[in-house]
C-alpha cells in the first residue's frame, strides 16, 4: 500500500512538543496507526502498545507502575477506547511529570473517549482528528479526484487495485464495524438494525434529519432512539452533523441540521454504486461532490473556526458557511465544469453580509464568477484556509 504524506503530521508534533499528551481520534483504518509509526520512528525509545492485543492491554494490569517505569519514553496506546479505565492512571501520572511528548493515544471512537479523556485529562492532553485521505494528500490530479469522490479516502479502498475490490473493501469495512466493533463498545443495538439504519441514512445526504420520518421506516422507532442511532455513528466519526446558521436577521430560517456520510466511499457502498458510469447517472452525485468538500473544508479549516449551513424558508440558502471571529464566508459546492449559484444563493449572500465567497467545483483553474466570489477547484481549498487563518 502507498505511504501518504499526511498533511496533520506537523500539527501532531506541534501538539505534543506543548502537551504530556495527544488523543488523536479517526475511524478505524482511516491511517491513525500508520501515521503513529512514522512520528515514532523518528523518536528514539518510542514504546507503541495495541491495546486490542491481549498481550499489550496484560502490560498494562499495573498501570501505575508501567507508566512510571517508562517516563522517559513517548509512549504510544492504539485503540486506547478499549481500556477505559487507564484515563484515571494517566492523570497522576501526567501529574507527576508534566513533560510535553509523554502519551500519544489513538481512539476510534470520538463521543466515549473524548468524555472519558474530558473528566480525568482536561488541560493535559490536546485534541486532533485524522479523517480518511484528503485531495491534498494524495494529489488532486482529475484521476485522483475521481477516484476519491467514488471510492472514499480510506487508504485501503484508495488504493484498490480496481473499483470492485474497492467495493469489497468497503462493505466488509462496513460489516466489521456493524458486527464487531460497535459490540466491543458496549453497543447492544442489532447489526442489521444499524445498518439498516445507516442506508436510510444515506439516502437523505446531505438533507434536513427528521429523526420521526427516518423513525416511522424504521418500523415506528421512537424520536430518541433514532437519535441514539445517529449519535451511535458519530461518535464513530463516521457521520457529521450540520448544524444551521443561528442568525437574527427577523428572517425564518430552517433549524434543522443535515447529515453527511462523511466518507463518500461509504456512501456510495450503501447506496450500491460500484462505478464512475453508475456514480454519474445517479441523482446523489451532487450531493456526493457536496459531502466530499465539506470534509476536505473542515479538515483544512483554521482553528476555531465553526461550520454550518444557511437557508430561510425563503429559499435564500448557503452550502457552508464558516465563521472566524466575526467574519462569515461563504462555499457553494457545484458539480458541474461551468457552475452557476441559484438565486437563493445571492439572497443569503446579502442576508449575511457574507465577505468572501466560494463556489467549489471540478473545474482546471479558477476565475471570478463576481467581485467577491470566486471558481475554485478542489485542490485550491487548503490555500484559502491558510489565508483565511492568515487574515
Amino acid at each position: 500500500m502507498q505511504m501518504y504524506s499526511r498533511q496533520l503530521l506537523s500539527k501532531l508534533r506541534n501538539r505534543l512538543d506543548f502537551y504530556p499528551g495527544v488523543v488523536l481520534l479517526g475511524p478505524r483504518q482511516a491511517g491513525k496507526t500508520t501515521l503513529a509509526k512514522q512520528l515514532a520512528a523518528t523518536i528514539p525509545e518510542t514504546l507503541f502498545l495495541d491495546l486490542e492485543r491481549a498481550g499489550d492491554r496484560a502490560a498494562l494490569e499495573e498501570p501505575e507502575l508501567f507508566l512510571r517505569q517508562n517516563r522517559h519514553r513517548l509512549v504510544v496506546l492504539d485503540e486506547v477506547q478499549h481500556l477505559p479505565d487507564l484515563f484515571a492512571a494517566l492523570r497522576p501520572e501526567i501529574d507527576a511529570e508534566r513533560r510535553p511528548g509523554r502519551f500519544l493515544l489513538l481512539g476510534s471512537a470520538s463521543g466515549k473517549l473524548l468524555r472519558q479523556s474530558s473528566e480525568s485529562l482536561a488541560g493535559r492532553v490536546g485534541y486532533l482528528e485524522l479523517p480518511p485521505l484528503l485531495a491534498s494528500e494524495v494529489g488532486a490530479t482529475p484521476d485522483n479526484v475521481r477516484r476519491l469522490l467514488l471510492r472514499g479516502g480510506f487508504p485501503p479502498s484508495f488504493d484498490a487495485p480496481e473499483d470492485a475490490l474497492s467495493m469489497v473493501w468497503r462493505n466488509d469495512f462496513m460489516r466489521t464495524f456493524l458486527e464487531r466493533d460497535l459490540p466491543q463498545l458496549g453497543i447492544g443495538t442489532p447489526a442489521a438494525t444499524l445498518h439498516r439504519f445507516w442506508r436510510m441514512l444515506a439516502h437523505v445526504h446531505g438533507q434536513q434529519f427528521n429523526a420521526s420520518q427516518l423513525g416511522l421506516a424504521l418500523g415506528g422507532a421512537s424520536h430518541s432512539t433514532v437519535a441514539h442511532y445517529l449519535d451511535l455513528l458519530i461518535d464513530a466519526l463516521l457521520v457529521r452533523r450540520l448544524e444551521p446558521l443561528a442568525a437574527n436577521l427577523g428572517k425564518r430560517l430552517v433549524k434543522t441540521p443535515k447529515v453527511y456520510i462523511r466518507d463518500c466511499g461509504l456512501l456510495h457502498a450503501l447506496l450500491n454504486i460500484p462505478s464512475d458510469n453508475a456514480l454519474h447517472a445517479h441523482p446523489v452525485i451532487g450531493m456526493s461532490w457536496e459531502g466530499l468538500v465539506v470534509e476536505q473544508i473542515a479538515a483544512h479549516a483554521p482553528t476555531g473556526a465553526q461550520l454550518n449551513y444557511f437557508r430561510t424558508s425563503a429559499g435564500a440558502e448557503i452550502d457552508l458557511v464558516l465563521t472566524l471571529g466575526q467574519r462569515r464566508y461563504a462555499f457553494e459546492m457545484k458539480y458541474s465544469a461551468a457552475p452557476k449559484p441559484a438565486k437563493g444563493f445571492w439572497n443569503a449572500m446579502s442576508d449575511l453580509a457574507i465577505d468572501r465567497a466560494w463556489v467549489i467545483a471540478p473545474v482546471e483553474r479558477s476565475y471570478p464568477l463576481a467581485q467577491t466570489v470566486n471558481v475554485i477547484a478542489l485542490d485550491e481549498i487548503p490555500g484559502v484556509m491558510a489565508e483565511l487563518e492568515a487574515s
